[in-house]
Formats: structure tokens, sequence, C-alpha cells
């Protein structure tokens, strides 16, 4: 294959030996599927996985539960979420200020987004201001919050972000972590790391060889390099 390159070709059905020769446990496989589907949450379809794998029990009450909490956050619904936080596991916020604090902040936003401007401001004062005043970063994020408080027209103010929905996913994401973290889950699925490796790994060989890609991770098919 002349092509006025030092590249090493290997071939589809080299690289398929390749492959084959790797051994990777189905355990493994297993696990790896049940701990996206614990951490993302999908309660239902990490039960069917369950019995269909025979993986280990895993209590998918827990999972129900922190996805309640989730989604009471992702509605806007932050007392509920601190409330069900706290059934959960006391724990999780008095040891986490930050959270807490987001938690609280994201409160206000909500207070904010109904025009509740008067209750708004008696909470930034009472809840919130006291915790800037013993952390420079929270007096910070609070003084942006507020700031929204002095546009008529959100849509063109500076902080105006406050109030996308990125913002509760953010929040409902920071919540998520701390649950999973209270039960000894890892705070972030394993797959999608796995998927960024093996990006980086092929851009890292693409330097040094020509062989067959997986251009699309939902297929994972092998690109012939010989047809490029």
């Amino acid at each position: 294959m002349a092509q006025g390159s030092s590249k090493k070709v290997i071939t589809k059905e080299d690289w398929e030996k390749r492959l084959n020769d790797v051994k990777i446990r189905k355990e493994d496989m297993n696990k790896l599927v049940m701990n996206f589907l614990v951490t993302e949450g999908f309660v239902d379809a990490a039960e069917k996985f369950r019995k269909e794998s025979g993986t280990e029990h895993i209590d998918l009450s827990t999972i129900t539960d922190r996805m309640a909490v989730k989604k009471a956050v992702q509605c806007g619904n932050v007392e509920d979420a601190i409330e069900k936080v706290n059934d959960l596991n006391p724990e999780i916020l008095d040891t986490n200020p930050q959270l807490f604090f987001h938690l609280q902040q994201q409160r206000l936003i909500e207070l904010i987004r109904n025009g509740k401007v008067e209750e708004a401001l008696e909470f930034a004062q009472e809840e919130l201001a006291p915790r800037g005043e013993e952390n420079q970063s929270f007096l910070e994020e609070l003084e942006r919050t507020v700031a929204l408080l002095a546009f008529e027209d959100v849509s063109n103010c500076p902080v105006g972000d406050l109030l996308d929905m990125s913002q509760r996913l953010k929040t409902a994401s920071e919540v998520n972590a701390a649950i999973l973290t209270s039960q000894s889950h890892e705070k972030d699925p394993k797959l999608p790391s796995l998927l960024k490796m093996l990006v980086w790994a092929q851009n890292q060989l693409d330097e040094k060889a020509i062989y067959p890609r997986i251009k699309d991770l939902s297929t994972a098919k092998l690109e012939d390099p010989s047809a490029s």
C-alpha cells in the first residue's frame, strides 16, 4: 500500500485476530454495564439486566430514591429534594456545605424565576448571606444570583444563564454524585471513561499506523483501512 508514509499498515484480518487474542471475562463486561445502569439511574433496565445476566444483587430501591431527588431538582422542587436527601442520609448535607449552599442557591433561583421578589430577598438575607460571610466563593455566587433581580428582561441579563435548564441539571448532577459517594458507589459511570480512553488511544495510534479504526462508537464497527 504505497502512500509515501512510514506508518505500519495493519490489515483488518490481522487486527481482528489480535483483538480475539485479548480475553475479557463476561462477568467483567456485565459489571461494567450494570455500573452504568445503576449510576445513571436506569432502574427497570438494571433490574432486567440483573435477571438476564445473573449479576450480583443490587438494592434497586436506592436508585429509585436517588432518581426522585434528581428529578425534584430538575423540576425546580428544591425543598422537596432537600427533604428527600435528608430522608436518605442526613449526613450528606451536614458534611457537604458546598452542596447545601448550591441547593439553597437553586431555591433562590426558583423564587426569582417565579417572580417572588420579596420572598427571594428575605431568603437570600436569612439563609444565604450568613454562609457568604464565611466563604468568599459563596458570597460571589450569591451576589451573581441576586443580580437577577436587577433586570426586568432576564433574557438580556449577563447572569441569565442561572435561569437556564442547564443550571438545574448542574445542581441535580452534584446532588446525584454526593448520594452515590455516600452509598460507596463511583459518582461517575466507568463506561464513558473507557470510551474516551479508546478515542485517545486511537488518536495516538493514528500517528504510527494505518489500521481498522472504530469511527462510530455506537456500532463499534471496524473500518477497513484498505478502503480509505
